[in-house]
């Protein structure tokens, strides 16, 4: 069943892509390579951002491990890439795809949420110097997601 339900969320997106998102995988259909595109308009714009996706025995009843391999200065990802999202945790349901979890992933980036950080520094910058965090994520971002 797991397999299958893959097979069908990899074709889905190979013949529907997601702007700004892609995912794949070589050998093990259990463990995809992602890549999100830093939106526009924001301090990630331009960077190229890779994640690693890992998908266990009780997927879609529960959510695959998803952490980014590419650094990033973000209030809700921390330095080993673990991301902090409602999706990946209480708000998971076998109704969500690989899809609409690089969507949710991708709209983090263009809204983060400093109330629920994972590094707390930087949601602090974030709240109270904006214009600091956004140079201190752009600066990241040439350094380390630029191709």
């Amino acid at each position: 069943m797991l397999q299958r339900r893959l097979k069908k969320e990899y074709d889905k997106l190979k013949n529907d892509p997601i702007e700004n998102c892609s995912a794949g995988f070589e050998n093990d259909i259990t463990k995809w390579n992602a890549t999100i595109f830093g939106p526009t308009d924001t301090p990630y714009s331009g960077g190229v951002f890779h994640l690693n996706i890992e998908f266990g025995k009780d997927y879609p009843y529960k959510p695959p491990n998803v952490y980014f391999t590419t650094p990033i200065y973000h209030c809700n990802i921390n330095s080993r890439g673990a991301i902090c999202l409602d999706l990946l945790k209480t708000n998971w349901s076998p109704s969500l795809t690989v899809g609409k979890l690089l969507l949710s992933i991708c709209s983090l980036l263009a809204e983060p949420n400093p109330d629920d950080p994972l590094v707390a520094d930087i949601a602090n910058l974030y709240k109270n110097n904006r214009k600091l965090h956004d140079i201190n994520a752009k600066n990241y971002t040439e350094k380390y997601a630029y191709e």
